[in-house]
């Protein structure tokens, strides 16, 4: 049996398409603050289907401009899921906002809704400001949903889609609704780290239908600075203008942050964007082959399994004897990798009061998860590899 030299849990594809591109942008007039950034931001909000696009540093970046422009103060709380990257929590606390866990639904590992009503119900109105639902592994969250309960008591919504581009749920009508559509969420926040779907090194992105908001996001990208002459406070003679303000002028009217990315990433973003479908069409096809693979086997306790709609960033096991397991396959070369550790029993969150128990379904869940091989470019000789060795460990 073929013995594979190395198959990670994810991957990015680089191109020579993508390698020129990026070569072409290095040699323009601008590797930064150029025409790239723009042009990256409108293909992927046609992508998505929003009505604007800030592209940024990376998804950390964006989940913490999207607190800022949401308003997220001292003290405010704020819902997310435990089964999450660190970051999506973590940027509630970058506003000094306090983080709310509630468990997931063990069918989809998504935040579950009906445990948020109940959280909502038994509190005062205006205890809570916010929620952070997340695309988990590429599941689409039902944001229509969200958004009812959402509006019932007066909280915003950022949808955490770092997972799920061109992943979409179907709303009551029977309309697919993409992941970050702005439809629902007031903020949509992605991710381009290597082993997402669009990979440009490092970077994110934003999306959003509101007009206020995108333009609040686009000063505290850039030190909360202004060059429009509309919103300007000080007078012309101070700018040193004479009837109108001179070009070189601009105003900060916020304290903002440095979080842009560079026209070379968002050239390389651009030609990534270009495979985006048909790199989700082949994940769902791997799906589909680990779905047919691991059905009624008494190991497997759950899977990501075949739904309409998911992104498939992630297909996830839930085994007997995960240890075992995950380490079997690494001597095997197969890097399968865990997603994710309960965030709220991280050390950090544990200073606030979280504790074991807290969460059981998440709990649970992180004892059994694991996330296997998903890429593009995984091959299916590969992914039966990966098939034979899973069994094979559990059948030995």
């Amino acid at each position: 049996m073929t013995k594979y030299k190395s198959i990670p849990y994810g991957h990015q594809n680089i191109t020579n398409d993508d390698i020129q591109e990026v070569i072409e942008s290095l040699k323009s007039d601008y590797i930064t603050q150029g025409p790239k950034i723009k042009e990256f931001e409108d293909a992927f909000a046609t992508y998505i289907g929003s009505k604007y696009a800030v592209a940024v540093s990376n998804g950390t970046a964006a989940l913490h401009l999207s607190t800022l422009a949401l308003g997220v103060k001292n003290g405010q709380k704020v819902i997310t899921t435990p089964i999450t990257f660190a970051a999506s929590a973590n940027s509630v606390r970058y506003s000094d906002g306090e983080v709310v866990f509630d468990d997931i639904d063990p069918n989809t590992y998504l935040l579950d809704i009906n445990k948020v009503r109940e959280l909502l119900q038994n509190s005062a109105k205006g205890t809570y400001q916010g929620i952070i639902p997340v695309d988990f592994a590429g599941y689409p969250v039902n944001m229509e949903e969200f958004k009812k309960l959402a509006d019932e008591y007066d909280l915003w919504l950022l949808e955490d889609s770092c997972h799920a581009p061109g992943g979409y749920f179907v709303d009551s009508k029977g309309v697919n609704q993409n992941c970050g559509n702005g439809n629902f969420a007031d903020l949509a926040i992605f991710s381009f780290h290597p082993v997402k779907h669009i990979a440009t090194g490092e970077g994110g992105m934003i999306t959003t239908n509101n007009e206020d908001l995108y333009n609040k996001l686009l000063r505290l990208r850039t030190h909360g600075i202004s060059k429009d002459a509309s919103l300007f406070e000080n007078n012309i003679e101070f700018a040193g203008g004479e009837t109108s303000y001179p070009l070189w002028y601009m105003e900060m009217k916020e304290l903002g942050y440095n979080y842009r990315i560079t026209d070379f990433q968002a050239a390389l973003g651009i030609s990534q964007l270009k495979r985006a479908k048909k790199g989700l069409e082949r994940r769902r096809e791997i799906a589909a082959q680990y779905e047919i693979a691991f059905q009624n086997k008494s190991y497997i306790y759950g899977q990501s399994g075949l739904v309409e709609g998911h992104a498939y960033h992630l297909y996830i096991i839930e085994v007997k004897n995960r240890l075992g397991l995950y380490n079997h396959l690494r001597t095997h070369n197969i890097f399968a990798q865990v997603h994710y550790i309960p965030v709220h029993l991280m050390p950090y969150y544990r200073k606030f009061g979280s504790k074991e128990g807290d969460m059981p379904f998440a709990e649970k869940y992180y004892r059994h998860c694991l996330s296997l091989p998903m890429y593009p470019t995984l091959t299916s000789n590969e992914q039966k590899y990966v098939i034979k060795i899973i069994n094979e460990f559990y059948n030995k």
